[in-house]
């Protein structure tokens, strides 16, 4: 009897696999030409939050030039004096590549904590490698997230355009709360949604039946910031 692979019955080799690209060092890594600084010029400024290899080679990491040369110790301290009372929670049941653009714009907006629910390893490469100047907590289920949450009195609002999910636009989103985001195409698993106090829409106005999750975060995240950040006047 002959296989289905041929009449010879032997067995084809299989497809090579494309290696898995390395996450990035630094932002940049890989994607042309560098940012950051170079070497810094002598004398150096003093102080222990600066790092002294990147004084003497550069700093080309992703930070804002206000922390340029300083230790990522240093760094997290200070973003720790003022991070923001919302915190970002998002679903990991299948590796998702759009985790790391949630933690990248959750450190843009300077969440208070990250969450990953599911797996404990996520895709970082979109991150890069703001998740190093975050704190990353890990929750194996939504039923620990919950517990977690209701333990610092926080509640979940979950952020999917699901029937009976109140508008984002015309919701006021509370000061102390969690974010919860499910995963590209599936969205919030219906556990999920039975643990939150609420879910909120995104206004959609195309064809498309739904919008790119890490879009949906960085949108969901700044209607929390419009409403409660201190942003500065760049007039003053």
């Amino acid at each position: 009897m002959s296989s289905e692979t041929g009449s010879t019955g032997s067995t084809p080799e299989p497809a090579p696999v494309d290696p898995v690209p390395a996450e990035p060092v630094q932002y940049d890594d890989g994607y042309g030409q560098e940012i950051g600084v170079g070497p810094h010029p002598l004398p150096w400024p003093e102080g222990e939050r600066y790092d002294p290899e990147l004084l003497a080679h550069g700093d080309r990491r992703n930070v804002g030039d206000g922390y340029r040369y300083w230790t990522r110790e240093a760094i997290v301290a200070d973003l720790d004096l003022r991070r923001h009372d919302f915190h970002v929670a998002v679903e990991n049941w299948g590796h998702d590549f759009n985790i790391g653009s949630v933690v990248r714009t959750a450190n843009a907006f300077l969440a208070k904590e990250i969450h990953i629910v599911g797996r404990r390893r996520w895709n970082r490469r979109g991150a890069m490698v703001t998740d190093r100047y975050q704190h990353v907590r890990h929750h194996p289920d939504t039923a620990d997230l919950t517990a977690w949450a209701a333990a610092e009195g926080l509640p979940i609002i979950g952020i999917d355009n699901l029937p009976g999910a109140v508008p984002l636009e015309r919701t006021e989103l509370p000061r102390r709360c969690v974010l919860l985001f499910g995963q590209e195409g599936p969205g919030l698993t219906e556990e999920a949604r039975k643990h939150a106090s609420m879910v909120c829409s995104i206004a959609q106005f195309g064809s498309t039946r739904s919008i790119n999750a890490g879009a949906a975060a960085a949108i969901a995240m700044h209607a929390w910031v419009q409403r409660y950040a201190d942003v500065p006047d760049p007039r003053r």
